[in-house]
């Protein structure tokens, strides 16, 4: 009896074991739902994403703005551009740096095949630092 007291001859003692035998019980069943509950938390909705091969780097010092808007139209910073002379625009408006993060600022609207062939277009055009703009703080 865990706990218990002892008479051994005239003076009463304390036993001090613990039984761990609920806790191990205890234990198992709480194996047992974790075992169970793990696979169903894991999500495995099939979504069919556009192909990208660009890898991270690290974050600019001074950002450019590439805006693309609902029409797929483009500008850097404030100037429109036409798509196929994006890459003479980018190098015009960082020096030829080609090390300067872009700021890809994109609608919404805009399917995400459509953003990814933008950002495939700043990589072919040699800039591989991109950042995604979004709004902050907003709910969508």
């Amino acid at each position: 009896m865990a706990g218990g007291i002892r008479n051994s001859g005239d003076e009463l003692t304390e036993n001090h074991e613990i039984n761990v035998t609920p806790f191990i019980d205890v234990m198992l069943v709480l194996l047992i739902i974790f075992m169970v509950a793990a696979p169903l938390a894991t999500v495995d909705v099939p979504v069919d994403l556009p192909a990208s091969t660009a890898q991270a780097r690290e974050r600019p010092d001074e950002p450019l703005y590439l805006s693309v808007q609902a029409d797929r139209s483009l500008s850097v910073g404030d100037t429109p551009v036409t798509p196929e002379a994006l890459g003479a625009a980018l190098d015009a408006a960082t020096g030829g740096d080609r090390e300067t993060r872009i700021f890809l600022r994109a609608d919404q609207a805009l399917p995400y095949g459509e953003v990814m062939g933008v950002m495939d277009a700043l990589r072919a055009a040699g800039y591989l630092k991109i950042a995604l703009v979004g709004l902050e703080g907003a709910a969508p």
